[in-house]
């Protein structure tokens, strides 16, 4: 199965988002139950959580950045 995980389990008190991977721990908690496409969906979208927060196709309405140009 695949996982975005790579050991840098660290949650950011501003997005909610672990550092090293970009879920949340919901999703992190859940991710053993999703279905493959669930999955997939969600991987497309962390890189972008991880640089710059959450993408205009994710759900949640968190705009905190990650990081300043």
């Amino acid at each position: 199965m695949q996982t975005p995980c790579i050991n840098v389990c660290s949650m950011d008190p501003a997005t909610g988002f672990c550092m090293g991977c970009g879920r949340t721990i919901q999703e992190i908690g859940g991710w053993m139950s999703y279905s493959d496409a669930e999955r997939a969906r969600l991987m497309a979208i962390l890189p972008a959580r991880i640089f710059d927060g959450p993408t205009q196709n994710d759900s949640r309405q968190n705009t905190n950045a990650r990081h300043s140009a």
